[in-house]
């Protein structure tokens, strides 16, 4: 595949505040982009400023082959953006909306209402055209926002965060209409904190941790190479220094505890069958359950995060 964007050791402090510290990514045409990332990570300065609306203080950005700097007003005709809260005149409808967005774009009035109709038509709008936006639930806000960014047909669109805010319902509605528009060609980049939503729609992802990129891979090599199970047991009471013991073990390479369940990365899942169990029993504390568990995206992430953050 050919890559659409390359972004090349990219820097960006806001004062004494480094947030981006050098990232570099590359998206290839046709895909679905996953930028993964707790708050606070730089996902959304790294959107913003792909959107051309912050500047960015080192690094180089090329779409299409083209230098970001130097082709910016050309660039951002093929970009379309999804801030993560959208602001709409709830007093208008969709369609009034959307044709006071063509005609600030200078497009003529024929031509917008054929855009107009065919992008509520692709976000399944169609029949609330007419209603005033005040009365649209969560997952329509998301969904006219999206019809918004694809408004000028952009070969690239930027979504921040498009699920954060929504029930389990309007998420899933919303992911499907990312994927109908990956099938019809538009290569997306797509910010979230929810493991769940990179799983369902991405073929590539960046995972993000204070600034850094600490990984960067097709979402089923990044499974395979981070797919040893997990020990998951359960205490009656969490016995104190658990985590410091455990992380003396050469085969531990993470501890997560929550409560009184902990969960026990491995760098060798024999070894640990043969020993982990010996050494939780040196704590003398009540052990509820010991099972091995197949990992989740979650845990796979948790194990990425903690191994570059032990680097």
């Amino acid at each position: 595949m050919i890559d659409l964007l390359k972004v090349v050791n990219l820097y960006k402090s806001f004062g004494n505040n480094k947030v981006l510290k050098g990232i570099s990514f590359e998206v290839k045409k046709g895909t679905v982009y996953g930028f993964l990332g707790p708050n606070g990570a730089g996902k959304t300065t790294t959107i913003k400023i792909l959107a051309g609306l912050i500047s960015f203080d080192n690094g180089e950005i090329f779409f299409k082959g083209m230098n970001y700097k130097k082709y910016k007003k050309k660039i951002l005709r093929h970009i379309g953006y999804l801030p993560q809260n959208p602001v709409f005149y709830n007093y208008l409808t969709p369609f009034e909306y959307l044709n006071f967005i063509g005609e600030i774009c200078g497009i003529g009035k024929t031509i917008i209402k054929k855009r107009v109709d065919e992008v509520l038509h692709i976000m399944k709008l169609s029949n609330v055209a007419n209603r005033k936006i005040a009365s649209f639930s969560g997952g329509m806000i998301q969904r006219l926002g999206i019809a918004t960014a694809i408004f000028n047909n952009p070969d690239f669109l930027l979504l921040d965060e498009p699920t954060s805010s929504l029930d389990p319902e309007g998420r899933i509605e919303v992911l499907e209409h990312i994927k109908s528009l990956k099938e019809q060609g538009i290569t997306i980049l797509f910010s979230t904190h929810n493991l769940n939503d990179v799983e369902r729609i991405c073929d590539e992802v960046s995972i993000l941790n204070e600034g850094q990129i600490i990984v960067s891979e097709n979402l089923e090599n990044l499974k395979k190479k981070y797919i040893q199970p997990i020990f998951d047991i359960e205490f009656e009471k969490v016995p104190p220094n658990l985590n410091e013991k455990l992380l003396r073990l050469p085969y531990v390479q993470c501890v997560d505890i929550n409560h009184n369940n902990v969960l026990v990365y491995v760098s060798n899942v024999e070894v640990a069958k043969q020993n982990l169990i010996k050494a939780i029993a040196e704590f003398d504390t009540p052990v509820l359950s010991f099972t091995l568990k197949k990992p989740t995206l979650e845990d796979i992430f948790i194990r990425v995060v903690n191994i570059n953050v032990n680097v």
